[in-house]
């Protein structure tokens, strides 16, 4: 008997769900009183499905071991075949079948088996063998109930098909889609290959504030907060930035940070309130120097899992000048429009549907990378050389007048990360903070606050760098094909 059987009637068409739950805790008071040994504290030493599974590849049909094993997991389906059952037992690695025998367990355990419902949770002791259908699977030999599922698992071949289910309730998904619980291990796992591939270039992994009395290196509205005994304000970073360059002005030289920012912003397809920035800065380099690092990197990150996908990784990628690419996507040449004015005259010309009442040549102008460049960008590229107005962090350009030295890397129509040469003169960082503040003063509140402390870091002498600001969240999306951020982050911020 197989997995491909025609399957029993759900429990829940049968019944009602609050029928459904009763019956199900009337059976755990029948555990806990029969059972001293139902639902242990532990149940140690057990393997990984997959390792059994890959161990025994080799056996034939209907061909036995002695080999015995030690598996735990939740019950995802069962089967009865007169004086036999088959369960299927799922962790997070795989599935493998379990054969129940009366003739091995004895009567009473038998029927305690046969008992079980699906999502319960198991332990098993038993013999691996590859059934006459071909499939690897446990001889039961002993068990014990870990745990005692009260309500109904989701269909596991219906799945949720209300996504906003699947997002509230992550734990449903988990347990209803084994490609859920692949996508998480995966993103695992580029975390894991982004952290060895900064350990292995020598950068220092550190920790900076998350509650910080000022935030700062981003333009985005901050979450805001109150400390009750210290009677200040405090925010949620919205980057890592100013922190880590402090470090760098220290001497510490590499240093990086893996870990959550947070931006008050809208939600959508590419942004969530909470998310995962990995930054890293190294004295010495500048923005060429960290987008070959930026190429090594997201190369590693899909060796670790095996990335097959439509986008060529190889370094080295595109590259294409801010202007350049506007001009590609637009016609506009945003070095003859300089002003607010001209550019919102330009834009009006050629009827793209953006707004330019009361907006800053600044904010124009990355709207129009945003709405018209970015979501061409299919393949890696890197957008380079950035108006000064749009980067108050990155140092002028050595060549080309009221440009800075920044890209910004744009993959699957969306941007994923961010660097600069950075700005080492405290005097120019001064004057940028007060360009700032000129703009706040008109309204804008995605203005970077003037940070004197950071300026005073600045005086103490800092060394040439080059910094990085990669969104993980966005990463995990372009490696294994998700549109949404919202996919790839376990509980991703929702409407009430």
């Amino acid at each position: 008997m197989s997995g491909t059987e025609e399957r029993p009637p759900s429990e829940s068409s049968r019944h009602g769900l609050p029928e459904l739950i009763a019956e199900r805790r009337a059976k755990a008071e029948r555990l806990k009183q029969s059972d001293p040994g139902a639902f242990p504290y532990a149940f140690a030493h057990t393997e990984p499905i997959d390792g059994i599974l890959a161990a025994y590849a080799h056996l034939v049909s209907g061909e036995e071991t002695d080999e015995r094993h030690r598996v735990a997991g939740r019950i995802a389906a069962r089967r009865e075949a007169g004086r036999m059952a088959f369960l299927d037992l799922v962790d997070r690695t795989g599935k493998i079948q379990l054969h129940a025998r009366v003739d091995v367990l004895g009567e009473e355990a038998f029927e305690r088996v046969t008992s079980l419902d699906v999502g319960d949770l198991i332990g098993v002791d038993g013999a691996a063998l590859r059934s006459r259908r071909g499939e690897i699977s446990l001889r039961v030999e002993s068990f014990e109930i870990l745990g005692k599922a009260l309500r109904p698992p989701p269909d596991k071949h219906a799945g949720l098909s209300d996504v906003q289910i699947r997002y509230r309730r992550r734990e449903l998904d988990l347990m209803a889609s084994e490609e859920a619980r692949r996508l998480f291990a995966d993103r695992a796992r580029i975390v894991s290959a982004v952290r060895a591939y900064l350990d292995g270039e020598g950068f220092l992994e550190v920790e900076t504030p998350v509650l910080q009395p000022l935030y700062g290196g981003a333009l985005a509205r901050p979450f805001t907060t109150h400390h009750n005994v210290l009677e200040r304000t405090l925010y949620l970073r919205i980057a890592t930035e100013l922190y880590l360059k402090r470090l760098i002005v220290g001497g510490l030289e590499r240093v990086y940070e893996l870990g959550k920012d947070f931006r008050n912003e809208g939600v959508s397809s590419k942004h969530n309130p909470e998310f995962t920035m990995v930054e890293f800065y190294e004295a010495y380099a500048d923005y060429n120097g960290v987008a070959s690092r930026l190429e090594a990197l997201v190369a590693r990150a899909a060796q670790a899992i095996d990335y097959g996908g439509e986008l060529d990784l190889q370094s080295p990628w595109r590259r294409v000048s801010f202007t350049q690419a506007i001009a590609e996507a637009t016609g506009i040449d945003l070095a003859a429009v300089r002003d607010e004015g001209a550019l919102g005259e330009a834009i009006r010309e050629r009827e793209l549907e953006m707004p330019t009442e009361g907006a800053s040549w600044a904010q124009m102008a990355d709207d129009l990378l945003s709405k018209f460049v970015e979501p061409g960008l299919r393949q890696p590229t890197f957008v380079l050389d950035y108006p000064v107005e749009l980067s108050p962090f990155a140092r002028e350009h050595r060549s080309q007048p009221g440009l800075v030295e920044r890209w910004e890397a744009f993959a699957g129509g969306m941007e994923i990360a961010n660097a600069f040469s950075e700005l080492t003169d405290p005097d120019v960082q001064r004057e940028r903070f007060e360009a700032q503040q000129q703009l706040a003063a008109l309204g804008d509140e995605e203005v970077q606050p003037y940070d004197e402390l950071y300026v005073q870091a600045l005086e103490q002498g800092m060394p040439p760098a080059g910094g990085v600001g990669l969104g993980i969240d966005r990463l995990v999306m372009l490696l294994t094909g998700r549109d949404s951020i919202r996919e790839v982050v376990l509980f991703p911020a929702m409407r009430d």
